[in-house]
């Protein structure tokens, strides 16, 4: 049973997004009468609906919608930095956990949870892009934009995107959470080419700063879970924070991994600092004033971010890669967003540039799913 349960306390519906198939489902799901559904023309006309909720983010209103941009995206990376070449599937926007670190926070004009109704009728266009280039590997994945498994109980769309990725050889969906919530995932019978993914951290940062997310240990046994049931999984050290023990901190989340989780199954671990734009910095500010993970030395990186000083992500990289070396030494760690002299100063090699990288993250789905 996941102990990720979030509290939906109202849904909106915007004009046409209930005659969809997805959005026709998700009200089906819920008790008649158990909360209030308002229905609205447009999102323009009640932007701000469900503002009063969590600091005007809407983490308990459902907000259904169709979605009139583009589904699949590059990852929003830049060319002053190393880019893993990662694509995003847009299924929708926002969480119900509250990080004090989530770029989404300072999204105010976009509140609420946004489930894009039309993913199933869009999706063909994405594959129709995957079966137009059968020669390169498409690593796509749903977890940058929201929670890929959050909302899953509700939307379904593990069961609905696992088959339709699993099927395609040259492609790998990832999806990427920080809950338990796995039912819909085990439901499913394909395995092939698809990638379960968990955020970890230090359990000084996971209880203090991931709010309402579950424990490491709850992830961890759901990683172990699908694990047991032939998934292959990742995980992801992001973002990595400098706090009071941090060495050991992030030593004991990797001792968990060691007696939870079998390496030869993992696919790949990513590892970036805590870097954030300098808007937010009043935004976590207000919202969560007892956090700790503004207190680095930071400085503004080449993409205008703020990051720690150079030799502070150094540090961070080496340690945390060291230990993961010693737990399993072939677990395709990489960095996010990183340059190349930290890469060779902190993993003692680097792809070079961001085809380099995708190429190594390529080389390790063929690896672990093989090729055609």
């Amino acid at each position: 049973m996941p102990s990720f349960k979030p509290r939906i306390n109202r849904v909106i519906v915007e004009e046409g997004a209930a005659d969809r198939s997805l959005g026709s489902k998700i009200l089906s799901s819920i008790p008649a009468g158990s909360i209030p559904i308002d229905r609205i023309a447009c999102a323009e006309s009640k932007s701000r609906e469900g503002s009063e909720h969590a600091d005007g983010l809407g983490k308990d209103v459902l907000h259904l919608l169709s979605y009139k941009g583009e589904f699949l995206k590059p990852c929003p990376g830049t060319k002053n930095y190393i880019c893993c070449g990662y694509r995003i599937l847009n299924v929708g926007t926002n969480c119900p956990m509250d990080c004090s670190y989530c770029i989404l926070q300072s999204y105010f004009n976009n509140p609420n949870l946004r489930v894009f109704t039309n993913l199933d009728e869009q999706i063909r266009t994405v594959l129709d892009e995957i079966d137009s280039a059968p020669w390169r590997i498409h690593r796509i994945g749903t977890g940058e934009f929201t929670d890929s498994l959050a909302l899953d109980h509700l939307t379904g769309w593990a069961q609905m995107l696992i088959p339709l990725f699993s099927t395609r050889k040259n492609s790998i969906l990832e999806l990427k959470t920080k809950t338990d919530n796995i039912n819909g995932v085990l439901k499913t019978s394909e395995r092939d080419r698809i990638v379960i993914s968990w955020s970890l951290n230090s359990s000084y940062i996971s209880t203090r700063e991931e709010h309402r997310a579950p424990s490491l240990r709850a992830r961890l046994e759901a990683a172990r879970r699908c694990q047991a049931e032939g998934f292959v999984v990742g995980f992801h050290f992001d973002p990595i924070v400098v706090h009071d023990g941090w060495k050991e901190g992030y030593a004991r989340t990797i001792d968990l991994l060691d007696t939870m989780i079998e390496p030869d199954r993992v696919i790949w671990i990513s590892m970036g600092s805590m870097r954030y734009m300098p808007a937010l910095k009043a935004v976590i500010r207000s919202r969560h004033p007892k956090t700790c993970i503004l207190d680095g030395e930071f400085v503004t990186g080449l993409d205008g971010k703020m990051r720690y000083f150079k030799p502070i992500r150094i540090e961070l990289y080496r340690e945390i890669s060291e230990r993961l070396n010693t737990w399993h030494p072939d677990l395709g760690i990489y960095l996010c967003m990183e340059s190349d002299d930290v890469w060779k100063n902190s993993m003692g090699w680097s792809p070079g540039t961001s085809k380099g990288l995708a190429c190594y993250l390529d080389s390790r789905v063929v690896r672990i799913f093989g090729w055609r």
